[in-house]
């Protein structure tokens, strides 16, 4: 199907308004009318290929939601007219150990990025949200739950359940005490989420200056990095901590805070890190860990937590016209609000 969206032609040109063809729906997909899409910072990393793995033109979004407006014969999850919502992919091999386990991000095949992947049938170059229109595998689409605002509600796909996971994997909860690191898009999500879950929140940011608002958003407290002495009084603090720093940066000062088989959840940052000592992960049985977004069965259940506590992002809604502009406010790290885009905005002539 022809429809429209914002792409980049190269990593040095702004996004821009581009015709393309949807591939044609097959018997188990619904089509989807996007009604808002969240801007990640992911989504500026693949614009300007920092990752080196770009293929252009490409469009951005993988924070997704939007009305099915068809449903192939097959399709049994959804129906014409409800609002469902995609994240970070639109497929996998649904087969392996991992997909079984409803842990699709970690297909052994690899998962099919929403954007940045190609389809499994036509090979064509698979395009993100920013967009008016999607075609996805019923089994990606998932029900938004009623009592969420659709209008906020995007960044939970990515920033949500990127947070989410880590959190439901160390069992943070009464009694755990978890540390944020950074309170931008990713943050302010963690945060949210870890109170809600009962743990103890501390965010850490470099001086007191959004003290405020971490307070603001449930956190317990504020520790500035940048404090020595408290840096050494906070030791042996925290059972985890998410680090959500999207750059390249320095994580030893934080491990002296891991308790003993404290764990650092490293959800921010793609790609090479500083050197670092194991001296204090030796001497603590402390690690390092990844975790990348989370499975579909993982996203549901964050999505309907959201709905049971009232939790969504704080948000900033923009048009499609202004993405370069927050693509700019996002590379100087500005703001901790998630941009999302209404995209009754983008016109399709």
């Amino acid at each position: 199907m022809r429809t429209i969206g914002f792409a980049c032609s190269s990593a040095e040109e702004d996004l821009a308004p581009f015709h393309f063809d949807r591939r044609n729906p097959r018997s188990n997909d619904v089509v989807m009318e996007i009604l808002y899409c969240g801007v990640c910072h992911s989504d500026l990393h693949w614009a300007r290929n920092d990752w080196g793995q770009t293929c252009y033109p490409t469009i951005p979004g993988h924070e997704i939601v939007g009305r099915v407006i068809e449903a192939g014969p097959d399709v049994t999850r959804h129906k014409v007219g409800d609002i469902v919502a995609v994240g970070c992919m639109v497929d996998s091999c649904q087969t392996c150990d991992q997909c079984r386990r409803g842990e699709e991000q970690y297909c052994r095949e690899g998962m099919n990025g929403t954007y940045g992947g190609f389809d499994v049938v036509e090979k064509t170059p698979n395009m993100g949200g920013y967009s008016k229109h999607l075609v996805v595998r019923q089994e990606f689409a998932l029900k938004m739950p009623e009592g969420l605002d659709i209008s906020k509600a995007a960044p939970l796909l990515c920033a949500g359940v990127t947070t989410w996971s880590p959190l439901r994997t160390w069992q943070a909860g009464p009694g755990k005490r978890v540390a944020v690191i950074g309170l931008g898009g990713l943050g302010q999500m963690a945060v949210k989420l870890a109170v809600a879950l009962g743990a103890e929140v501390t965010v850490i940011s470099r001086s007191d200056r959004k003290k405020q608002e971490a307070l603001a958003l449930g956190a317990d407290q504020l520790l500035a990095s940048s404090n020595e002495k408290a840096m050494q009084d906070a030791a042996n603090g925290f059972d985890l901590i998410i680090d959500t720093v999207p750059v390249k940066h320095d994580i030893t000062p934080y491990l002296p805070l891991l308790d003993i088989d404290g764990t650092i959840a490293m959800v921010g940052q793609i790609g090479p890190l500083p050197e670092s000592s194991s001296l204090p992960l030796v001497y603590g049985r402390r690690r390092i860990a990844g975790s990348l977004i989370g499975g579909i069965r993982e996203t549901q259940e964050l999505l309907d937590f959201c709905a049971r506590k009232n939790i969504l992002p704080d948000t900033k809604t923009i048009a499609i016209q202004d993405i370069n502009k927050a693509f700019d406010e996002l590379e100087k790290g500005a703001s901790y609000y998630r941009f999302v885009i209404d995209m009754s905005t983008l016109k399709e002539d």
